[in-house]
């Protein structure tokens, strides 16, 4: 028996099927990620969402640098780096950009085009959503994510995520010049300006 969606006219073997499709229609997205404020509309989206981010596992070396990622897109955008490669260029002007993001930054702070998130409390503007809303959590007093090993508190999964390195040995970022590893994409920027005697750092 076939279930079909009233709305778009796709159809279903099983009524369980067609339930899990009407949320993209209604945008209910009840499955929460644990970790961070995303939810997802199906079980198997959020598993995906939990391997993809917040896995300390990465398969994936530069062989440039030697910097671990999670996915193989991942090592591809990173390899634009050391390629030099802009693929982004501006409409207006010269100017060209390595990702996407930067593009807009300079669409919205040189041209004016696209909108700002301006925070309503203090009027700091943001270019990116993410940014916004993370900022506004510091108006409040709540500050929502714990550490597991300590029970410090923070305001964002990024926040966390950043303090739980001081509990693990795990070193992501590997120095192009000497190949040694840091915790931090920070300590080893410092450190590759040293070792490699310029002030220029863009291979982490």
């Amino acid at each position: 028996m076939s279930h079909k969606c009233d709305l778009c006219d796709k159809a279903f073997s099983q009524y369980v099927h067609i339930k899990t499709h009407m949320r993209v229609h209604t945008g209910d997205k009840p499955y929460k990620c644990s970790l961070c404020d995303k939810s997802f509309s199906t079980s198997s989206g959020l598993q995906r969402h939990k391997r993809g981010i917040h896995s300390n596992r990465r398969p994936y070396d530069c062989h440039c640098c030697g910097k671990l990622f999670k996915s193989g897109i991942q090592l591809k955008q990173h390899v634009r780096i050391h390629a030099g490669a802009k693929p982004y260029s501006c409409r207006h002007c010269s100017g060209c950009f390595t990702w996407f993001n930067q593009l807009k930054a300079h669409l919205l702070k040189s041209h004016n085009e696209g909108t700002w998130f301006t925070c309503h409390i203090c009027q700091k503007k943001f270019v990116r959503n993410g940014h916004f809303k993370q900022h506004l959590l510091r108006h409040g007093d709540v500050k929502p994510y714990l550490c597991s090993e300590c029970a410090e508190c923070f305001y964002t999964a990024g926040e966390l995520k950043y303090h739980e390195l001081s509990h693990s040995d795990f070193k992501a970022f590997c120095c192009g010049s000497c190949g040694k590893y840091f915790k931090r994409k920070d300590a080893g920027r410092r450190h590759f300006q040293t070792c490699s005697g310029t002030l220029r750092f863009s291979d982490f």
